[in-house]
C-alpha cells in the first residue's frame, strides 16, 4: 500500500521508525510536512496539494500532528478523509483528545477513573474550587500545556490560591486536579493500537520531580499491567475514538485514573523500555483496516 506519514520532521525517532517499519513490510512510505500541505476547498473532487503539485492517492495516512499545529493539522487530515483515505486517527478524535477539558468530560461520562478535577472562570471561585478537588496539595495545569510544561504542584492552599489567581489574571485556561500522592511520581504509559494495549511502561520522575515525563529527565521500564489498568486504557482510547494513542495512568488508592490520552505518542521511550516493534504494529493495524485505493469507491466521502 501507499502510505503517508504527516510529520514536520523526518529525522525524529518516531518518524524514522515508522518509515523503517513500513518499508520492512513492503509498503511505499512518504513523509509529508503537514504545514506544507494546502487544499482547494471549493473543488468537487477534494485534493491535497503539496509544494506546487497535487498529492497522489494514499491508501492510509499516519498523522503525527504536534499540539502547536492542531487546528491546521486536523484540517489536513479531514481533507484526506474526504478523499477516502484511511487515517490511523481521525481528525475529530485528534481534536477531541487535544482539548484537555473536553477529553476529561468525555472520559467522566463513560465512567472512566479520573483524578478529582475542577474548572472555573473567575478568581472569586478559587477557594471553593480548591475544596472541590480535596484541598492542597493539588496540581494546576494549563489547558494548552504539553510534555509537562504548564503543570504546577501547589503544596499548600496559599500557594494554590496565588498560582490560580496569577494564571487567571493572564486569562489562561487552567484545570485544578487532586495530587495523587500515593503514585509517588510514577505513572504508566499504555500504548494502544486498534483494540488492544500492545505495550506498556512505568515512568518514574527524576529525583525531586513530581512529573514523570521522559522529556523532563524521567526514566522508564517495562511493566505488566493489571486487568484494571488494561481495561482503563482501552476504555479511554475507545472514548476518544483513537486507533493509536498513548494513555497515561496513575495508580491511586481508588484504582487507576487517567491523566491524559495522547493522539501522537512518541515511539522511542516505549520501544526502548519494552523492546517491542510498536511501529510495526501500527502498520499491521493499517493492513487490517485500510483497503488499497484501487478497490475503493471513489468519491468525496
Amino acid at each position: 500500500m501507499r502510505i503517508a506519514i504527516l510529520s514536520r520532521n523526518k529525522k525524529l525517532y518516531s518518524t524514522r521508525r515508522l518509515i523503517e517499519a513500513g518499508k520492512a513490510r513492503g509498503h511505499e512510505v512518504d513523509v509529508i510536512d503537514t504545514l506544507q500541505c494546502y487544499m482547494d476547498i471549493t473543488k468537487n473532487r477534494p485534493v491535497v496539494r503539496y509544494r506546487g503539485a497535487e498529492l497522489p492517492k494514499y491508501d492510509a495516512i499516519i498523522p503525527r500532528i504536534g499540539a502547536s499545529i492542531t487546528f491546521y493539522g486536523t484540517a489536513v487530515v479531514r481533507q484526506f478523509e474526504m478523499m477516502g483515505t484511511f487515517s490511523v486517527n481521525e481528525s475529530v478524535a485528534i481534536s477531541r483528545s487535544r482539548d484537555k477539558l473536553r477529553s476529561l468530560q468525555l472520559l467522566s461520562r463513560k465512567g472512566i477513573g479520573l483524578p478529582r478535577t475542577g474548572f472555573a472562570n473567575k478568581s472569586s471561585n478559587t477557594q471553593d474550587l480548591i475544596k472541590t478537588v480535596g484541598g492542597a496539595p493539588l496540581v494546576i495545569k494549563l489547558l494548552e500545556g504539553t510534555q509537562g510544561i504548564g503543570v504546577v504542584l501547589a503544596e499548600n492552599t496559599k500557594t494554590a490560591e496565588a498560582v490560580i489567581e496569577a494564571f487567571m489574571g493572564l486569562n489562561a485556561n487552567i484545570l485544578v486536579q487532586e495530587f495523587v500522592k500515593e503514585a509517588s511520581g510514577v505513572d504508566i504509559r499504555c500504548f494502544v493500537v486498534g483494540d488492544k494495549v500492545v505495550a506498556a511502561m512505568k515512568r518514574q520522575g527524576a529525583e525531586g520531580e513530581f512529573r514523570s515525563n521522559l522529556h523532563r529527565g524521567g526514566s522508564a521500564k517495562l511493566i505488566k499491567l493489571s486487568p484494571d489498568e488494561r481495561a482503563t486504557a482501552m476504555a479511554a482510547a475507545k472514548a476518544m475514538g483513537l486507533g493509536v494513542c498513548g494513555v497515561d495512568i496513575l495508580q491511586s488508592n481508588h484504582g487507576p485514573v487517567v491523566m491524559e490520552v495522547n493522539s501522537s505518542p512518541g515511539l522511542e521511550g516505549i520501544e526502548a523500555a519494552t523492546k517491542r516493534d510498536v511501529a510495526g504494529m501500527i502498520f499491521e493495524h493499517i493492513e487490517k483496516h485500510a483497503k488499497p485505493f484501487a478497490t475503493k469507491t471513489r468519491g468525496t466521502g
